[in-house]
């Protein structure tokens, strides 16, 4: 199974199997951190441009560390140090980004619905690194895929009530308790 979309901005819009390919790849990917050289050249001549609206160490550096070591050139942008604070807005920035030519956006913003105008904006993907308090799908993934290596499946498994989402409802069950 081939994955289909050109951008991932929330979990709701990926079917099951798709989810699995993700959490497969991922799985497979995760040995390339215990080599000696943790490069292998899957995005070699790709672009990733990390586009970050709001303060983050995590999750920014997990993507940059990721696209490197899958051989992506990495540009990183923060509004604190660009033109945001001049003024310029989403999509002047998507105007200037593009001139780049990436590959790959990854956007981190404050305001839901940011990542949706960005990708209808852009011609190359859009992952949403998190978009306030509504989704951080990469994040959902990362507990699926957590779970899946702790319990072996994800159906059944409870979410942990510090991670519940409810945007994400396969294939877990939300709980509190």
């Amino acid at each position: 199974m081939a994955f289909k979309h050109k951008d991932i901005i929330g979990l709701q819009d990926l079917t099951r199997e798709e989810i699995e390919l993700l959490l497969s790849t991922a799985e497979n990917l995760k040995e390339i951190n215990s080599r000696e050289i943790k490069k292998v050249p899957t995005l070699r001549g790709k672009t990733v441009v990390n586009l970050f609206y709001e303060a983050s160490t995590r999750t920014r550096t997990s993507f940059e560390i990721a696209a490197k070591r899958l051989s992506a050139d990495t540009i990183n942008i923060t509004a604190s140090t660009s033109s945001v604070t001049k003024g310029e807005t989403l999509s002047d920035t998507a105007r200037n980004v593009l001139a780049m030519n990436p590959d790959i956006i990854v956007m981190r913003h404050a305001v839901s619905g940011a990542h949706h105008y960005l990708a209808k904006r852009v011609s190359c993907s859009v992952i949403n690194a998190g978009d306030g308090a509504h989704e951080h799908p990469s994040q959902g993934l990362l507990d699926m895929l957590t779970m899946r290596q702790q319990f072996g499946k994800l159906e059944g498994s409870r979410w942990p009530s510090s991670a519940t989402s409810p945007t994400v409802a396969w294939p877990v069950q939300t709980s509190t308790a």
